[in-house]
């Protein structure tokens, strides 16, 4: 489940927040809960929280520094749930930028040169998010092995 956690921080149809959870949950239900006391629920439960804001955050402020609106981080996140379907794995990389330059440039109807500007913002945000959850991920694994 930590390996697919990480394979989902560049697949984002894989849940790794929650791969890295139920990682947690099958190993307490096969060798048992005693190891973890309450704490390392809370701050674990505290990393998932702070994984879901990193994402959307880092999402919002990539979009917004390069000068988008709302309908960019729309179109970002479209991308990149779109992405890797329409266009194998390159999708994963063009697919956030196309889908904030398209809706930039229809819905907030900015110029091309403009809009792409604010692609490029939202593949900012998307690697910066990228490095964040696996920094995070990587240390609620180590949390983990340091409790066993």
């Amino acid at each position: 489940m930590f390996i697919a956690a990480f394979i989902g921080l560049i697949y984002p149809i894989i849940p790794s927040v929650f791969c890295v959870f139920v990682g947690f949950l099958i190993y307490g239900f096969y060798f048992g809960f005693d190891h973890f006391h309450w704490w390392f629920w809370v701050i674990q439960i505290l990393f998932m929280i702070l994984l879901f804001g990193a994402d959307t955050l880092s999402n919002w402020v990539g979009v917004k520094k390069f000068g988008g609106t709302n309908a960019g981080i729309w179109g970002s996140t479209i991308g990149l749930l779109i992405g890797p379907f329409v266009i194998p794995v390159i999708g994963i990389i063009l697919g956030p930028f196309i889908g904030a330059v398209l809706a930039e440039w229809i819905v907030s109807r900015k110029g091309f040169v403009e809009s792409c500007k604010i692609g490029i913002g939202s593949l900012v945000g998307f690697l910066t998010s990228i490095v964040t959850k696996g920094i995070v991920q990587l240390v609620m694994i180590i949390y983990f092995f340091i409790h066993i």
